[in-house]
């Protein structure tokens, strides 16, 4: 990150890891009831607070806010804990895949594909759907400290213009 601002970056969107455990593929290989793998949880919810420590303490040397911090995890456990609140009917199935929870393997034209991606949270064993990935954005643009680390992306877009 060091070297990334001495080469003349000055402002850089850092995200943190997802909640891994809660992916489709992992659910499939892991669960015996379609819960999150804790294992994977585990790691997750230890690395992304020394991230944003790490950042922060990084941009304290440099003076300034160069560095970013999304909360990936936070921001995909609300909808993977609460799809229904956003208008999904699961988190735990993907709309393309194959196997338990559609799991397993790739999309691909054997897969087994849902009839209407906006309402699956994830679309593949891996990824969210373009409709989750847009609540991402959004809340990398709008959200509060509690997703994005010092501030958000309107926060300071609105900053830098006055500069």
């Amino acid at each position: 990150m060091q070297r990334v601002y001495e080469l003349g970056a000055r402002r850089v969107l850092v995200t943190g890891t997802g909640p891994l455990g809660c992916v489709p593929a992992e659910r499939a290989m892991r669960s015996r009831n379609g819960e999150c793998a804790a294992e994977l949880q585990t790691a997750a919810a230890l690395f992304n607070p020394q991230l944003v420590q790490m950042l922060l303490e990084l941009n304290r040397e440099i003076g300034s806010d160069v560095f970013i911090a999304a909360n990936a995890y936070d921001l995909n456990m609300d909808f993977v804990t609460n799809p229904r609140a956003y208008g999904f009917v699961t988190s735990q199935v993907a709309c393309c895949g194959q196997g338990r929870f559609n799991g397993i393997g790739l999309c691909t034209i054997l897969s087994n594909l849902c009839p209407n991606r906006d309402i699956f949270a994830f679309w593949d064993p891996f990824h969210p759907t373009e409709r989750a990935n847009r609540i991402i954005v959004s809340t990398i643009v709008t959200g509060s400290t509690k997703f994005m680390n010092p501030m958000n992306l309107s926060t300071i877009m609105a900053l830098d213009s006055l500069v």
